[in-house]
């Protein structure tokens, strides 16, 4: 296990843009994002594999991107476009390899605490 703990949630209005980074305290071959909104089920949105293969939810591909900082073990989710639809707990996971999206799977062995994200119409 990995410890993970994120940063850079807010609010921002629709169309804006905000910047998500995760710091872990030792590698993992998979880091990725999940989300939960207030009643909804926890959906995965992003990974990023060690060979650097990235993977997106459909919903958010094209707006989100992911990157990995192999130096210091980070990533990141720059966020464009905002929706209402994207406010959410936004959780930070490191898997032994990467999961199906959204699912997720019994793959990750670390969750950050969250960091909070609301998007305003």
């Amino acid at each position: 296990q990995v410890r993970l703990v994120e940063s850079g949630g807010g609010s921002v209005q629709a169309g804006g843009s905000l910047r998500l980074s995760c710091e872990a305290s030792g590698w993992s071959y998979c880091l990725g994002w999940f989300r939960q909104a207030p009643g909804k089920e926890r959906e995965g949105i992003a990974t990023f594999r060690d060979d650097g293969i990235r993977a997106y939810l459909y919903s958010v591909e094209g707006r989100f991107t992911i990157s990995r900082d192999f130096g210091n073990n980070s990533i990141h989710l720059q966020m464009n476009k905002l929706k209402p639809e994207d406010s959410a707990m936004y959780y930070c996971a490191a898997g032994r390899y990467c999961w199906r999206l959204p699912e997720g799977s019994s793959s990750i062995h670390s969750w950050g605490q969250g960091t909070q994200v609301t998007v305003s119409s």
